[in-house]
């Protein structure tokens, strides 16, 4: 079978931020992210910036291997599911929506494989078709899912619920059980299910937290919640983005094949 030589190029979705004594526009993405492609996938990490004109989609396409839609404090603006405008305070990332939704629509249409996590799940959905819950904390009977207000990280991004598992799925393969703990640091949630995407885990209180693409030609899975936090601790969240790099060499191979043709 004809193997590359080349390590797998992973894209990362970037937020626009500004820093700086003066402000300035940059770029960011957690090094967490990085460390995950880095330490889990052993691939060479490619930062997009969150501006549209220079992710340009079908060179990016053509030469990363998969993509991480990473998440973020910046809520997908509701102008992009009809939702009404948000309070004012919340932050919004109008640059990144313009990169990230349309280029999640042409990887799945290309068959990049992807994983979207925590705001990449949400702009999974909206960029299908969906719509989101602005606060779930202010929905009956839903429980507070937003960040911990403490100093230590530990406590921020521990175990917050658990979810239950779709039997069968996706995820329940991942995770070989019925119920995992997560943790939970969103504000938003899904509201209506994108068409085209099934649910694979689901919060106590009926948040879905877990979702596949149905007719996706390559793996293109989302997470609510931060596998990235505890790779190194927690055998599930490791698994989650093994099973991705495993479908990004997959993808490899079959792209060595055709050339090699």
């Amino acid at each position: 079978m004809p193997k590359t030589r080349f390590k797998a190029l992973i894209g990362i979705s970037c937020c626009s931020k500004q820093f700086g004594v003066f402000n300035a526009p940059n770029h960011a993405a957690s090094h967490i992210y990085v460390q995950a492609v880095t330490e889990i996938l052993d691939g060479v990490p490619v930062l997009i910036p969150a501006d549209a004109r220079a992710a340009h989609a079908p060179t990016l396409l053509d030469r990363v291997n998969g993509i991480i839609f990473t998440g973020s404090r910046s809520n997908v603006h509701p102008s992009h599911y009809g939702g009404p405008p948000h309070p004012e305070g919340v932050p919004e990332d109008p640059m990144r929506d313009s990169t990230t939704l349309p280029l999640i629509r042409a990887a799945i249409t290309h068959g990049v494989p992807m994983l979207a996590i925590c705001r990449g799940f949400q702009e999974l959905n909206v960029a299908l078709g969906g719509t989101l819950h602005q606060r779930l904390q202010d929905l009956p009977g839903r429980i507070d899912h937003s960040t911990p207000q403490q100093p230590c990280a530990r406590v921020r991004t521990g175990k917050a619920h658990m979810i239950r598992v779709v039997p069968e799925s996706w995820l329940h393969q991942i995770a070989g059980a019925e119920q995992i703990a997560v943790n939970s640091l969103h504000n938003q949630g899904i509201d209506r299910l994108a068409p085209g995407l099934v649910a694979e885990g689901f919060a106590p209180d009926g948040t879905i937290e877990a979702v596949r693409v149905v007719q996706a030609a390559a793996f293109a899975v989302g997470v609510q919640w931060h596998p990235e936090y505890d790779y190194a601790q927690d055998p599930v969240s490791r698994r989650i983005f093994e099973g991705f790099g495993a479908a990004v060499r997959a993808g490899m191979v079959t792209d060595a094949s055709a050339v090699a043709a």
